[in-house]
């Protein structure tokens, strides 16, 4: 005991371990089975083992989203009639598609996916809602790959970007009726265009070139009449 009459770590310890020896086999497996449920739970951990324990439950996280991320994307790179259709228009237009510049990444910022301007198609297994998500995704930044083979955009061209942002969330089915009910943006007048319109604003607010709110909206109304009626490489709206 130490001064104050308590129990030091090193009696409490030594105690346990002889109230453990004296246990019979079915005790200790009781015991063994209720501590592992503390331990799950956090319970009787120090702040570094916390700390670990919490990094390790990030960790297999991790590992299980971007595993699913994975099988989710290979597969609907077979099934997926969009998808299928992108992936062979992206192929004839030069673009090098494969799994390999297709990652599932963790992303910081607020988004399912995203194109890089070294051609990667980026998926973000951490905010992905489900397979569903994930095709739509895909379809989206395969539009943008498509327009960036085919039509050398320059992405600080604030109407460049417009164009292509107008062009990928209206061709990839991000802004399906079904989609905007699911996002609580209820309207049937032309629903279609307004959503195009809000979704291509939002990614131009990201564009270092952009200055405000207002100087985005006015790049998306300037090109929206010609890049939402062009719908290569599709004949129509999907």
């Amino acid at each position: 005991m130490d001064t104050n009459g308590t129990d030091s770590a090193k009696d409490k310890s030594q105690r346990y371990q002889e109230q453990y020896l004296a246990m019979d086999v079915e005790e200790r497996k009781e015991f063994g089975a209720w501590g592992k449920a503390i331990r799950a739970l956090g319970w009787g951990l120090n702040e570094a083992e916390k700390k670990e324990r919490q990094e390790r439950k990030e960790y297999e996280r991790d590992v299980t989203d971007c595993t699913r991320c994975e099988e989710w994307r290979n597969e609907l790179l077979k099934t997926s009639p969009i998808v299928r259709f992108m992936s062979e228009h992206l192929k004839k237009s030069g673009f090098p598609l494969s799994t390999d510049i297709m990652p599932c990444i963790k992303c910081e910022d607020m988004r399912s996916g995203g194109f890089a301007m070294d051609g990667t198609i980026q998926l973000c297994y951490n905010r992905l809602l489900g397979k569903g998500h994930l095709e739509t995704t895909m379809a989206h930044e395969m539009v943008h790959a498509y327009d960036q083979t085919n039509f050398n955009i320059d992405w600080f061209n604030l109407e460049h970007h417009a164009c292509t942002e107008i062009r990928a969330a209206s061709l990839s089915g991000d802004c399906t009726l079904f989609q905007e009910m699911m996002r609580g943006n209820v309207g049937f007048l032309k629903h279609h265009q307004v959503c195009v319109k809000r979704r291509a604003v939002l990614s131009l607010l990201a564009n270092p070139s952009c200055k405000s709110k207002k100087h985005a909206e006015a790049a998306v109304n300037k090109v929206f009449q010609s890049c939402f009626t062009d719908t290569r490489p599709f004949d129509e709206i999907y």
